[in-house]
């Protein structure tokens, strides 16, 4: 469904809009959630770190495969050798604290198990972002309800059906939030857990 933009839209497509951003920045939260590290090896804790690829920022996952052949050990095999220092300069600078091994062909990554110190940081950062995520969940908010307020002002609709799409649009934002407690307690969990 195309983004219903000016005067056009109604208060029920400006709903259906917030939803779905508020969709997309769930999305966005739950991949960030997913890079962050717990423990154990997974892929998203490093597709998505920029390698400096020939003078251009690149996604890891384009320039390489990345498998988990056991339970603490992420291996990461370039398409082009020449690439192998940059993953592992990329890999040292993030903020992970991990420590890739190169040995000509591919990047080996142990996991370290995480000491009680590194998981209280990590925590720290996943409560960091989640704010981040509902920060954007209320800033979609904020733009539907300015909208909605725009459409009363317009008299492009009435002052009950603005009060009723800002109260669905308040309920709305209470399930998402929720939704967003849901994913950062169940990735704090997984971080704290031994």
């Amino acid at each position: 469904m195309p983004a219903p933009q000016g005067a056009g839209a109604t208060p029920s497509q400006l709903l259906a809009e917030a939803n779905e951003r508020m969709g997309k920045s769930i999305e966005a939260l739950n991949r960030e959630l997913a890079a962050i590290r717990t423990g154990r090896a997974s892929p998203a804790l490093v597709e998505g770190l920029e390698v400096d690829y020939y003078g251009t920022p690149t996604p890891l996952n384009q320039i390489a495969s990345i498998s988990i052949p056991e339970a603490r050990l992420i291996v990461i095999q370039p398409w082009d050798r020449h690439a192998l220092s940059a993953i592992e300069k990329a890999i040292m600078k993030s903020e992970l604290g991990l420590n890739p091994a190169n040995d000509g062909h591919v990047v080996r990554v142990p996991i370290p198990p995480l000491s009680e110190e590194r998981r209280r940081e990590i925590v720290r950062l996943l409560r960091r972002k989640v704010e981040d995520g509902k920060v954007a969940l209320r800033n979609v908010r904020r733009d539907a309800q300015d909208r909605l307020r725009a459409l009363e002002r317009d008299k492009a609709t009435s002052q009950d059906d603005v009060r009723r799409a800002l109260d669905q649009l308040q309920k709305i934002i209470d399930a998402r939030t929720e939704e967003v407690d849901v994913l950062a307690t169940a990735k704090e969990a997984e971080v704290m857990q031994v």
